[in-house]
């Protein structure tokens, strides 16, 4: 779905975030240790460090991003400059977990969809893009994506202000919150200025 706006409206005036990048370092446990952290539990992600950057991006200033090794569940020393744009765009799963980030999003969107195809999409990822075994997707997903899905990723379903069944397939949601988000950007032209300086 951000993917999909970005698309829509130009990711010059866009800055897109992914919670996913926030996870934290863990170079200081050995990997065999690593492998047994629950990454689907809020406690895995550094939300504070997150909310320090939106805070500075919604500030005008710069964020440098981290860039996280999945297959070695380190930090690694390269960031992603990140430049003040109209509209900040921050996707993850766990997003509307933390209270002070809810707080920061003028509009709260909550992409929801089946089981089956979640289980598909992260197994085709996790082999494609992490180097993860297919064993190893369904017993993570067993012991810790299934359960944290259900003890706060549902849960956190009833603080957005829309939900789109579907995803990027609900064209009908796609094209109102692509309305919206131009309209922010033309509404703020000054933000989207500095992103450019």
């Amino acid at each position: 779905m951000a993917n999909l706006i970005l698309e829509r409206t130009g990711a010059k005036n866009i800055a897109l975030i992914a919670h996913d990048s926030y996870y934290k370092d863990l170079s200081a446990l050995p990997l065999a240790e690593r492998v047994q952290v629950n990454f689907d539990h809020p406690d895995s992600l550094d939300s504070e460090l997150l909310l320090q950057h939106l805070c500075q991006l919604k500030s005008g200033q710069a964020a440098e991003v981290p860039v996280y090794d999945f297959k070695t569940h380190t930090r690694t020393t390269q960031t992603v400059h990140i430049d003040p744009q109209a509209v900040i765009l921050v996707e993850g799963i766990l997003i509307f977990t933390e209270p002070a980030l809810r707080q920061l999003f003028d509009i709260k969107i909550f992409v929801d969809t089946d089981a089956d195809i979640r289980f598909i999409r992260r197994l085709q990822r996790d082999i494609a893009e992490r180097g993860r075994s297919s064993e190893s997707v369904v017993q993570q997903y067993m012991n810790t994506v299934r359960p944290m899905h259900l003890e706060f990723v549902e849960p956190s379903k009833r603080y957005a202000d829309v939900i789109i069944p579907e995803g990027g397939m609900n064209t009908v949601a796609l094209d109102m919150i692509v309305s919206r988000v131009e309209a922010l950007i033309r509404n703020n032209p000054q933000k989207s200025q500095a992103g450019k300086a």
